[in-house]
């Protein structure tokens, strides 16, 4: 028997349909795939500022890492001095005439003379530690008869994180009784007494950043 036409369009409204419901179903991967695709987008975004923080606690940032944050003098942090003008290894014994008591150029010894990062109360020549300033290192002289500020110099320097790497502290009497002094290539600091902020900021904005070279001392 032929089918009616109520049949036929019944069957193409079904179809329809089926079509419909079909392409419905073809799109909703889609939209699962897109939200996968952002979701782990987010999580790589999120690893990678976690990582950031992270890296930034180890290396200290600004102050805490490895060096100082001025590359040149920086106003207020100590005095710039006039850079000499050679910088020449003369033989140990040599005598050099300096034009500042600490110096904070010039020439100077070679590198067998160079020391350790460190605390010398016996002190180290001229010759020595202007090699250590062209290398980026902070040098802290002092001249205090007091034990207990000699006590209080050696606290306040090993506080600070950057002097184990980039610092030099001796005793010198070619300064006055009571004082210290800051040197870093180029730049002086003197102080009378101890003053732990004072050399904390000379380290934070100098070591390792001044200098012809920069060669931790450690």
């Amino acid at each position: 028997m032929p089918e009616s036409r109520h049949r036929r369009s019944r069957g193409q409204a079904l179809s329809r349909r089926a079509r419909s419901a079909g392409n419905l179903t073809s799109n909703r991967p889609k939209r699962k795939k897109t939200n996968k695709i952002y979701l782990i987008a987010s999580a790589l975004i999120a690893v990678l500022v976690i990582a950031g923080f992270a890296l930034g606690g180890l290396t200290g940032g600004g102050h805490g890492g490895s060096s100082g944050s001025a590359a040149t003098y920086v106003d207020g942090v100590g005095e710039r001095q006039s850079i000499a003008p050679t910088r020449n290894h003369l033989p140990e014994g040599t005598q050099i005439e300096y034009e500042s008591f600490p110096p904070t150029s010039g020439d100077h010894y070679p590198p067998t003379a160079l020391e350790r990062c460190g605390f010398y109360e016996d002190g180290l020549q001229d010759e020595v530690t202007v090699h250590h300033l062209e290398h980026g290192n902070i040098v802290v002289s002092y001249n205090l008869p007091d034990p207990a500020q000699v006590d209080q110099l050696r606290s306040a320097v090993g506080n600070i994180g950057l002097s184990n790497v980039w610092g030099i502290t001796r005793s010198y009497d070619k300064i006055p009784p009571g004082q210290v002094a800051l040197a870093a290539w180029g730049v002086l600091d003197t102080m009378n007494g101890v003053d732990g902020d004072r050399i904390n900021e000379f380290f934070n904005t100098y070591a390792g950043s001044l200098g012809p070279e920069t060669v931790p001392c450690r």
